[in-house]
């Protein structure tokens, strides 16, 4: 249940060492979860839930200059742990190397009341396989 999305370096996204700055790859992450979200929850999931960053673990193993693309993929390795859920990404360059590689963990938030809540089975399930 992997979701992939390419990303070109542009101008804006590179710092004064000529790669793209490390902020650049968190935002790639965040756009990455976001459009993976909602490209597989329903409507009313989205409707009703947002999503909270509480933690990014990231290994730097390489980077890309102005111009050039990568691929990300994103998963969800494991099952919700109450309003939480690890998510994975890997950057990958055009020879399928692995640039950057992320842990992160996100946490649920009820829109209406702006409170974390457990994260339900039926919005686990789309982005989730039980370990199966």
């Amino acid at each position: 249940m992997t979701f992939t999305r390419t990303f070109t370096a542009r101008p804006e996204h590179i710092d004064v060492m000529g790669h793209v700055n490390n902020a650049v790859w968190v935002q790639w992450m965040e756009a990455m979860a976001t459009a993976h979200w909602e490209a597989v929850a329903p409507p009313e999931h989205q409707a009703q839930y947002a999503w909270v960053v509480t933690r990014h673990e990231i290994d730097y193993r390489g980077n890309i200059r102005e111009g050039e693309s990568v691929t990300g993929e994103t998963y969800i390795p494991e099952g919700p742990t109450g309003a939480r859920f690890v998510r994975r990404v890997d950057f990958r360059n055009a020879a399928g190397k692995v640039l950057v590689s992320a842990r992160t963990t996100w946490a649920m938030i009820e829109i209406a009341s702006q409170r974390l809540m457990r994260v339900p089975p039926e919005v686990a399930a789309p982005f989730w396989d039980g370990g199966e």
